[in-house]
């Protein structure tokens, strides 16, 4: 005779407790959503699920040293040009000629 759903479910239901299996979320932006989608292109994988379980069983196989740089968050250097820096000069000098009294203090 064949199982009903419910029989199923607590079948299922009951390996994911014997396995201590837990249930993780992660909401993405687009970005990381077609990032993720080009590694699993890459490599051939259609589940989510196993993409990122391979991705955390391999960073962790690396050790701490070697994955340690892969977790530091890129940083903008924002470098303003001279003409920039210059046409901001400018217009702060004209804001502070229409209201009289602000001090100029340059750096």
């Amino acid at each position: 005779m064949a199982k009903t759903s419910q029989e199923r479910s607590a079948k299922t239901a009951k390996k994911r407790v014997a396995n201590a299996e837990e249930e993780l979320r992660l909401r993405v932006r687009p970005g990381t959503r077609q990032a993720l989608s080009d590694l699993m292109e890459w490599s051939g994988i259609t589940e989510q699920g196993e993409a990122m379980t391979l991705m955390i069983h391999h960073l962790h196989a690396l050790g701490s040293a070697r994955c340690k740089p892969l977790f530091e968050p890129p940083r903008h250097n924002v470098q303003i040009s001279g003409n920039v820096a210059r046409e901001f000069r400018n217009k702060s000098l004209l804001a502070i000629q229409k209201d009289p009294g602000d001090e100029i203090i340059d750096p």
